[in-house]
């Protein structure tokens, strides 16, 4: 056993030391990251629980962790079911003292538990990533705060799996599919309700400007020009991400954030092209716009849910697409419609530092990420290919 250490967490269970860090934590993230902090603390809660007499059920664990211990404020023991408030007090009484971590033999087996399932198989890479990085940053705020959780880490050779990053190249659209897809999304939901139809504007501006979904959904009228030929003019400087009214500071659903990666008040400008412009125009005169002036809005002028989003895209694919490629991946997310614009813009001879401004990307990201060619391309690829050798047969 590794000797203890001065920490004034030292004694302390890993529970009431989790408790205290998350409320620290709380105050100085946005919501997204309320979350993905309340995601890894619950995984390392229970990989930090020794012993197993009168474990309550692990569904039953992870539900009263997640909504009730991991968020700020705490609800009040009167408003927690009570199997819930029983197995949050089990918890509380079966984690280990913080200072066991300092033991090479806790941390691998912490490590072990994190990154593979019970049926032995491995945690997806990008769950593994939340989780180091909690305990990271957890272990250096008991331990001496700074970079010294990562000291204590690399000894146990936790080779987090690196997703892919590269965009399968089966999810991007051609231009004539996502017309397609643009014109059967009017054809989604009664015609009154107008479910489908709200969204043309909105998913049109993921394909044709590459804007992200948090991005879409913030666009307001007042930041763009709109003219009746040629192109346009959006100036973007807010974000609507969706974590979730436990993560919110307002309550609600969706956060108010600024730009991706930028300094606060940061804008990007991006001019949408005259398909486009038609879009929203043709939006704007239909629906108009919510109080605030954003475009894109529920029939009650809420925020635009994902669920209710992704449901429609859905539906409009079965309508848009043939049998054979509505069982494909291709475009099954709303973000590969953003994926689609950029690989378009490159596919097209767009310069990419340019492409990389209007996206809000470095250059790097984006040819790593987006260099991609479209849906039916290599086909044209082919061609020309077998043209110029049949010049020298």
């Amino acid at each position: 056993m590794a000797g203890r250490s001065s920490s004034p967490f030292a004694g302390r269970s890993w529970y009431d030391f989790a408790l205290e860090y998350m409320d620290v934590r709380w105050r100085q993230t946005a919501a997204k990251t309320r979350c993905e902090d309340n995601d890894g603390l619950c995984a390392l809660t229970l990989a930090m629980i020794r012993g197993r007499t009168l474990r309550p059920d692990e569904e039953l664990l992870r539900r009263a962790l997640r909504l009730r211990a991991f968020v700020v404020p705490r609800p009040a023991d009167r408003e927690v079911p009570g199997d819930e408030r029983m197995a949050v007090r089990w918890v509380a009484r079966a984690t280990r003292p913080v200072d066991d971590l300092l033991d090479p033999e806790v941390m691998k087996g912490v490590v072990r538990s994190l990154s593979a399932r019970a049926d032995g198989s491995a945690v997806p890479g990008s769950t593994q990533r939340h989780c180091r990085k909690a305990l990271v940053n957890a272990v250096g705020y008991a331990f001496g705060g700074g970079g010294a959780g990562d000291g204590l880490i690399p000894e146990i050779r936790w080779q987090v799996p690196r997703d892919d990053e590269e965009v399968d190249p089966r999810v991007l659209v051609n231009p004539g599919q996502a017309r397609s897809l643009l014109d059967a999304l009017s054809y989604v939901g009664l015609y009154g309700r107008a479910r489908g139809r709200r969204l043309v504007g909105f998913f049109a501006g993921m394909y044709y400007a590459g804007l992200r979904p948090e991005e879409a959904v913030a666009v307001k009228h007042q930041d763009c020009v709109l003219p009746a030929h040629g192109w346009g003019r959006c100036v973007l400087h807010e974000t609507r991400p969706q974590a979730g009214k436990k993560y919110t500071d307002s309550g609600l659903n969706h956060d108010e954030r600024g730009l991706k990666s930028r300094r606060s008040g940061a804008v990007r400008v991006v001019p949408p092209p005259p398909q486009l412009v038609t879009f929203w125009r043709q939006s704007v005169d239909t629906f108009g716009t919510a109080a605030d002036g954003r475009m894109f809005f529920t029939e009650r002028g809420r925020v635009l849910g994902s669920s209710g989003y992704c449901t429609t895209l859905r539906d409009a694919r079965v309508l848009a697409l043939p049998p054979d490629l509505v069982e494909s991946p291709l475009v099954a997310r709303a973000y590969d419609l953003r994926h689609s614009a950029l690989s378009t813009w490159l596919d097209a001879g767009v310069d990419p530092t340019e492409v990389a401004v209007r996206a809000g990307n470095t250059v790097e990201t984006l040819l790593r990420t987006y260099a991609k060619c479209l849906y039916g391309r290599q086909t044209v690829a082919n061609d020309r290919i077998d043209k110029f050798l049949g010049e020298y047969e």
